[in-house]
């Protein structure tokens, strides 16, 4: 409101002077429009209220013919206006008799959905006389979804100023029905012009407006638009105090997508399709980069069912890549998309389970005739280095106080403990019967020839997945097309939804947000998290009072504890302001379930591996390997334990092993510090999941759980992905039925300058997991770490 009284402010006092009567008033030099300027869509492109172009969201040009009195050679005037985003263009002629003059005018406006400003310059041409030159001045305020309030300033180098205040109100909150009103406020009144009118604009049908205005002389507008998507026609008459017939007005508009009057007519006509070959990220660059961003890509499926012009979505996933988890939200996402009438064609040319369990879902399945899909089942395993870190001459300290806290196993064993192995087989299990359940639903395969499949078949080509009932169709992409076009359907891409096209006017005012926060990786203070920075992100999310609720999405294997501290105390800040709901992808565990702890909901997909409440150690030392280099070290000391962590560092590599193992005292201390954190890590968690830190530990020590079982032992409240717990934020911020737009933090970036660099030896060495995994270890030494086996991965 503050902002409101300051713009309208700055608009009064620029009209305070000037003697004179300008030529021609408000109401005569913007005849054409149909509403007050802020009342519907983008009145004149800036030509009555520069303001307004900053709600245009697309290119537009607007061409519109008056013919005054009864017959066609009297006086006429014509209007064209062009605008893009933020700028405008318009020119009028008016005609009499043998005199004509053209007025013109530049413009441009800065601000957003709800405040705006902006400003014009307009200058005429032509055979009479007093022309004039002109700034104009505006704002435009929308407070809510009710309310848009508007001023303009006519400053003229002649004549006198005049000002101009409008406001309109949509009782409906949206475009169906608009009630307006504006007031000219000048010193000395034009002669026979009326100073207010007031009106009303209808939308009963989308793309059909229809527009009444009444004027204080007792004059009389009455208009309809017809919208056909990228163009439109309109029409408005104008009668006279004594309702006789002055002028008709005719428009034609070409440019940006509004509604469409035969949108009807194409119902079930197009058809959504997707290429997934890039795979599914989280966040994508905004320019060189053809991933699919998951939170858009649900949106997009979200806004095809919605549109009564899209029939069907068709998917090309050839050699589709994209985690276990992700695929498994999207496949989710196209059951609610299937389950309103509407059709799934999916192409793929090969792959193994998790890709099949994805395209099961389609009513259409067309395989390559030369591809091959693999049904193997899951499995869990990892690579063992004790016996090479042995024969390397690197010693390893497994500083494990807790059953299940297997995270260095790999590093001091040649094979899995029980402990491991235990809760390695129920994930599988879980994550089996997920795919097993969900492909049975379709209808394509019983349990027990799914089993089967597994068991006995395990490879399949193309022919034999359509003999077995698992394809419809052995053939390649075009013939998704040829069925496309067979049924008289079209293809459409993501920019093509009506959501996605229409004009950004629908709505008044600053949509209030969600907020997503990801923290995808390692958990660490400058990388993977980047807890640094990301903290920073929470923080602005939290002060920002148009972010209602926050979403925190978690892809963690964990990591350093203060990392996940960093993020959980900034979150356990905005409990009580703002809901705190996490989304747990596709690894939340240990480090990941920290950053989880404190959520008012936590979500995760049955297939998610959570929990992991425990912490471990270890330590890395030289037991030869040093000296089987040839390598050697020497140092200074003050302190007995100040030579802890010296040792030789490894060229390229930059990994430094430490000369020698922990002595008794030191040991003790680390495990005491591992105590003490595991302490807290079960407090904090008992406390978040308002359950007795006794509770905790009998399904902590270091365990991992599929979704499923997170579930059930109370870790997680709901099984689902992004979208539900996005849905689930917004219950909880009162946004059920209201409309909301989603902010993502970190800021996307613009584009991947790592494409353009040359593949050196030492940022290989940096992408290979094993190495990458050692650094890592040995950068936290005999740390307590709050982390999963970097292998946590399921194989399929």
């Amino acid at each position: 409101m503050k902002k409101l009284l300051v713009l309208l402010l700055f608009v009064v006092v620029s009209f305070q002077t000037f003697p004179q009567n300008i030529m021609r008033g408000y109401y005569a030099e913007n005849a054409l429009g149909m509403t007050s300027p802020g009342a519907m869509k983008y009145g004149l492109y800036g030509y009555d209220n520069p303001a307004v172009l900053s709600t245009l969201n697309a290119p537009d040009f607007y061409f519109t013919y008056t013919k005054f009195k009864k017959h066609w050679n009297d006086a006429h005037q014509y209007g064209a206006y062009a605008a893009i985003p933020n700028f405008g263009f318009g020119l009028v002629n008016h005609k009499f008799g043998a005199q004509s003059v053209t007025n013109y005018m530049l413009s441009g406006a800065v601000g957003d959905e709800a405040v705006s400003i902006g400003s014009g310059y307009g200058w005429s041409s032509g055979n009479v006389d007093g022309q004039v030159s002109i700034w104009t001045l505006g704002t435009l305020v929308r407070p809510n979804q009710y309310l848009s309030l508007g001023a303009t300033a006519y400053l003229p180098n002649t004549g006198e100023r005049e000002g101009m205040f409008e406001a309109a109100f949509r009782p409906l909150k949206s475009e169906v029905l608009a009630l307006f009103a504006d007031y000219v406020l000048r010193r000395h009144k034009i002669s026979e012009e009326s100073r207010w009118s007031a009106g009303i604009a209808v939308e009963a049908l989308p793309g059909i407006r229809l527009t009444g205005r009444f004027f204080e002389d007792h004059s009389v507008t009455a208009g309809v638009q017809i919208s056909f998507g990228n163009s439109g026609i309109t029409n408005q008459e104008y009668f006279d105090k004594d309702q006789n017939l002055a002028y008709s007005s005719y428009g034609v508009r070409i440019g940006g997508y509004d509604r469409n009057v035969f949108a009807k007519a194409q119902e079930g006509k197009n058809v959504l399709t997707f290429d997934m070959h890039q795979g599914i990220t989280y966040q994508k660059y905004k320019i060189l980069d053809k991933r699919l961003a998951l939170q858009e890509l649900l949106e997009n499926i979200e806004a095809a069912k919605n549109d009564d012009a899209i029939g069907a979505i068709a998917i090309k996933a050839s050699e589709m890549s994209g985690d276990r988890e992700l695929l498994w939200e999207v496949r989710t996402k196209l059951k609610e998309f299937k389950a309103a009438g509407k059709k799934i064609f999916i192409f793929i040319d090969r792959g193994g389970l998790n890709e099949y369990h994805f395209a099961s879902i389609a009513d259409k399945i067309v395989v390559d005739p030369a591809g091959t899909f693999v049904f193997e089942g899951y499995a869990m395993g990892r690579s063992y280095l004790k016996g090479t870190l042995d024969k390397l001459g690197i010693g390893f300290d497994e500083l494990r106080f807790f059953k299940y806290k297997s995270a260095n196993e790999t590093f001091s064993r040649d094979k899995m403990s029980d402990a491991d192995r235990e809760q390695r087989q129920k994930i599988v299990d879980d994550l089996y019967t997920v795919a097993k359940d969900e492909i049975v639903a379709t209808g394509r395969i019983s349990a027990v020839q799914y089993d089967s499949l597994v068991n006995n078949k395990v490879l399949v080509l193309s022919a034999e997945m359509r003999s077995m009932g698992l394809a419809d169709t052995v053939a390649r992409w075009e013939a998704v097309e040829q069925m496309i076009k067979d049924n008289s359907m079209r293809k459409i891409g993501a920019k093509q939804i009506e959501a996605n096209r229409l004009p950004s006017d629908n709505y008044w005012g600053k949509k209030p947000e969600i907020a997503i926060i990801y923290a995808l990786g390692v958990c660490a203070m400058d990388e993977g998290i980047s807890a640094r920075s990301l903290e920073k992100d929470v923080k602005r999310a939290v002060d920002d009072d148009n972010v209602k609720a926050i979403v925190l999405r978690v892809d963690s294997p964990g990591g350093d504890a203060m990392a996940s501290d960093y993020i959980s105390e900034a979150l356990l800040k905005a409990k009580g302001k703002k809901p705190v709901i996490v989304s747990q992808g596709k690894v939340a565990a240990s480090g990941g379930y920290w950053l989880s702890m404190y959520a008012d909901t936590i979500v995760a997909a049955p297939t998610t591996i959570t929990g992991s409440v425990g912490v471990i150690g270890g330590w890395l030392y030289n037991k030869g390997f040093k000296e089987m280099l040839g390598g050697s070290t020497d140092a200074v000391k003050k302190g007995d334990h100040a030579d802890l962590g010296l040792g030789f560092t490894i060229p390229v590599i930059g990994l430094t092993i430490p000369d020698r193992d922990l002595n008794t005292i030191e040991r003790a201390r680390v495990e005491s510090s591992i105590r003490d954190m595991y302490k807290q890590f079960v407090t904090k968690v008992a406390k978040g999941r308002n359950r007795t830190p006794e509770y905790i530990d009998t399904i902590g020590q270091g365990r991992v759980w599929s979704g499923i079982d997170g579930k059930k032992n109370g870790l997680v409240d709901v099984l689902g992905g992004l979208e539900t717990a996005i849905t689930i934020a917004a219950v909880k911020a009162g946004l059920a039925k209201e409309p909301y737009t989603i902010k993502e933090y970190p800021e996307p970036q613009y584009v991947n300058f790592d494409m353009f660099m040359p593949k050196l030896i030492s940022s290989s060495i940096e992408a290979d997991p094993v190495l990458s995994n050692l650094k890592f270890r040995a950068q936290f030494n005999g740390l307590p770490l709050l982390m999963v086996p970097s292998d946590m991965e399921v194989s399929n």
